[in-house]
C-alpha cells in the first residue's frame, strides 16, 4: 500500500492543476454550455495529465542526485529512494502511451501538440534548463501549449489579445519560479544555471511580465471579450452608454491586478517555486482567483443552462 502511495506521489497529481488551463478556450469561446465540447475538453485535460506526469518523472530521474541536496525536493519519492529508476521508466512509458492514446482519440493536431510538449519537456530536463533565459521560455511554453491545445481540441478560435495574456501570465509564473528558486540554488547548489541570474534581473522579469499580464487581460476585455448572455446586461447597457454588452469582463480587471500583486509579493518572499501549492494554500490569492473565475462564468454563461 505504501508503494502505491509513493508511485502516486511520484506522478505529482497536485501539479495537474496546471492542466486546467486547457479549459480556457472552451470557456472563452462560449462552448462550455455544450456537453460534446465539455467532454472533448475533459479528454484533453486527461491526456495532458498523463503527459505532464511523464515529464515530471523523467525530470526526477535526471535530477535525483541534485534533488537529494534540496531542502524540499529531497522528500520526493525518486530522490528519497522510495521509487527506483526502473520503476520510473515504466511510469514514463505507461503515462506517455496513455497520453498519446487519449490524444489520438481527439484529433491528429492535438496529438502533434502532445508530442511537441513531451519532446520539449524531455529536452528541458536534459539540457535546456541549464541555459539561462531559454529555461524560462521553455517553462512558459508549457502553459501556452496547454491553452492552444485546448483550443485545438474543441476547434475554438483564440484572439490575439487572449494569447498575449496567456503568454504574459506564463512568463510571469516562469520568472517567478526562477526568482524563488534562486536563493535555494545558491545555498545548496541545486541548479548551476541559476548562478548566471542575478536577483535584480529576475526581479525585473517578474515586474515586467506581471505588468504585461494584467494589461493584456485588460486589453482583451476591452477589445475582444465575448458577449454576456444575460438579458440583464442589455438593461445595464441602456442605463450607461459606457457599459456595453461585450465589455462587462472589464469589471474583473481590479481582481486580476490584485491577484498579480499578491502573487508577486509571495515571489519576493521566496514562495513562488511551486505555483500550484501557492494557489491552493494562500487564502487571499485563492479567493481572488475564485472570485475572478466566478464573475467570468456568471457574465458569459449566467443566462444559459448546462445540458
Amino acid at each position: 500500500m505504501q508503494k502505491i502511495k509513493n508511485l502516486v506521489l511520484e506522478i505529482r497529481p497536485l501539479h495537474w492543476i496546471k492542466n486546467l488551463s486547457l479549459f480556457g478556450a472552451l470557456i472563452f469561446s462560449g462552448l462550455a454550455n455544450i456537453e460534446f465540447y465539455r467532454d472533448i475538453a475533459f479528454l484533453a485535460f486527461v491526456a495532458f495529465c498523463f503527459a505532464s506526469s511523464a515529464t515530471y518523472v523523467f525530470n526526477d530521474i535526471i535530477d535525483r542526485s541534485k534533488d537529494q541536496n534540496h531542502p524540499i525536493k529531497k522528500f520526493r519519492p525518486m530522490a528519497a529512494g522510495l521509487v527506483t529508476v526502473p520503476e520510473g521508466l515504466l511510469i514514463i512509458f505507461f503515462t506517455s502511451s496513455m497520453s498519446l492514446a487519449v490524444a489520438n482519440s481527439i484529433n491528429h493536431l492535438f496529438t502533434v501538440l502532445i508530442v511537441i510538449y513531451l519532446v520539449l519537456q524531455f529536452f528541458y530536463s536534459l539540457i535546456l534548463k541549464k541555459i539561462p533565459i531559454l529555461d524560462i521560455l521553455i517553462i512558459a511554453s508549457g502553459f501556452v501549449i496547454r491553452v492552444y491545445a485546448g483550443a485545438i481540441a474543441v476547434n475554438a478560435h483564440l484572439s490575439v489579445w487572449f494569447l498575449l495574456c496567456v503568454v504574459s501570465v506564463a512568463l510571469f509564473l516562469a520568472a517567478g519560479k526562477r526568482r524563488s528558486e534562486l536563493n535555494t540554488a545558491l545555498k545548496f547548489a541545486t541548479r548551476n544555471s541559476l548562478e548566471r541570474y542575478s536577483k535584480e534581473l529576475l526581479d525585473s522579469y517578474v515586474t515586467m511580465f506581471g505588468s504585461a499580464s494584467w494589461m493584456s487581460w485588460a486589453l482583451y476585455t476591452f477589445f475582444e471579450s465575448p458577449k454576456a448572455s444575460m438579458p440583464l446586461w442589455l438593461t445595464l447597457a441602456e442605463i450607461s452608454k459606457t457599459t456595453t454588452v461585450n465589455k462587462l469582463l472589464m469589471i474583473t480587471i481590479p481582481l486580476s491586478i490584485f491577484a498579480i500583486m499578491r502573487y508577486q509579493s509571495l515571489i519576493f518572499q521566496e514562495k513562488g517555486e511551486a505555483p500550484e501549492k501557492i494557489l491552493l494554500r494562500d487564502i487571499p490569492l485563492l479567493s481572488s482567483v475564485f472570485l475572478w473565475g466566478t464573475i467570468v462564468i456568471f457574465i458569459l454563461y449566467g443566462g444559459l443552462s448546462f445540458r
